[in-house]
């Protein structure tokens, strides 16, 4: 029998105590060594990799045209669903709502049972104003029915008290910024997810007489005619730039087109805005959809809008020459007056320079994106 001392187990412990510690040693340095020869063969090619994604993604500065276009048209083929958040996103799908109103809501009562907003589907009048113009747009506002239309004032003069004693001044929105445009308000402000229960957005200067006018009679024009971009036409007498504008003087419901052999050819082949397909920005009226399309046109730092104009046939979901109309029976009269340019001639002048440098940097931008989105087919190319 083999017996062993106290001493002697120790000596054994400690022995194979080393030899361990040893081997666990090597294998750590094998493993880090391993690492590092690896990354120091890839370093290079790495990290160039990586400042070039990095280099692209800062210089670019924009976001992809095809994804972004892709979006739009799901958002377009959509109405004022709410879109779902099941497949495992943050929230559950049933207590999303992606869409939203501008109706008042009352702070009291039972929201669910007769307390929330109507269900009545209602179209939106969007106006900027200033204090000067209060009583031609105490008119305009007046002849859009509460129960029928939303209302929404874009102060630039940021004079919000002093409309006030107006009889529709508790329904309407009011929005103020000093200075600022129609199309700067209606970027910010009537963003399509925001506005997508209204059936149509009435976005309309306010420097328009509408005594001859009906909004309800004109929507049933629309809709019978199913345009989807659509302006009352100018009435005789009025500020008119675009002959398409004014009102037939052959009667009728509803023009497409204009015919002049002289000047700007808009002769029976010319199916180009302005000659057909077309409306001013004045006092334009989109549907839902068209809405959602036009605003996604309107540039956040162009805010004179122009040139946009002529591209709001891509909007319309269709043949722009059919569902882009002007309605003669239901028409305005629009004064010219200057609003934010009322600073006088100076400042008249500088604020027309810009829009005709907005116009030119829009165009260039929309063959940029024609050249860059090779995906996107034009319907309408220049000859």
């Amino acid at each position: 029998m083999c017996s062993t001392t106290p001493r002697g187990v120790a000596l054994a412990g400690m022995l194979l105590f080393l030899v361990l510690l040893f081997v666990a040693g090597a294998t750590v340095k094998l493993h880090c060594t391993g690492f590092q020869n690896a990354a120091t063969a890839g370093d290079e090619n790495g990290s160039l990799l990586a400042r070039k994604i990095l280099r692209v993604k800062m210089q670019t500065g924009e976001p992809n045209v095809s994804m972004l276009r892709q979006d739009h048209q799901r958002r377009s083929s959509s109405t004022a669903a709410a879109p779902s958040s099941g497949g495992g996103g943050p929230l559950p799908a049933g207590i999303v709502q992606g869409t939203s109103n501008l109706e008042m809501e009352s702070m009291v009562g039972d929201s669910e049972h007769g307390g929330g907003t109507s269900s009545k589907t209602k179209s939106l009048l969007a106006v900027p104003v200033g204090i000067k113009n209060k009583a031609a747009v105490d008119k305009l506002v007046s002849k859009f029915p509460a129960e029928e239309f939303a209302v929404m004032l874009f102060h630039y003069d940021g004079a919000v008290e002093k409309w006030s004693d107006m009889e529709w001044h508790g329904r309407a929105v009011h929005v103020a910024a000093a200075g600022q445009t129609k199309w700067w308000f209606a970027k910010r402000f009537l963003h399509p997810d925001v506005v997508a229960e209204y059936e149509y957005v009435f976005l309309w200067d306010e420097d328009v007489e509408v005594d001859s006018f009906d909004p309800l009679r004109y929507l049933a024009v629309v809709r019978r005619e199913g345009l989807e971009v659509s302006q009352p036409a100018l009435a005789h007498g009025s500020e008119i730039h675009h002959g398409i504008t004014a009102r037939s003087a052959s009667g009728g419901n509803v023009h497409r087109r204009f015919y002049r052999r002289a000047g700007p050819r808009c002769d029976g082949d010319n199916t180009a805005p302005p000659c057909t397909g077309w409306v001013e920005m004045m006092v334009p009226v989109f549907s839902r959809v068209a809405w959602r399309c036009a605003w996604g046109m309107v540039q956040n730092d162009l805010v004179h809008a122009w040139g946009l104009d002529y591209k709001l046939g891509y909007c319309a979901g269709g043949d722009r020459t059919l569902k882009v109309g002007v309605v003669d029976s239901e028409h305005v009269f629009h004064r010219g007056v200057p609003t934010l340019g009322g600073g006088g001639g100076g400042f008249r002048a500088a604020v027309r320079r810009r829009s005709y440098a907005e116009m030119q940097i829009f165009n260039r931008r929309w063959k940029q994106a024609v050249a860059d989105d090779v995906s996107w087919t034009d319907p309408y190319p220049e000859h």
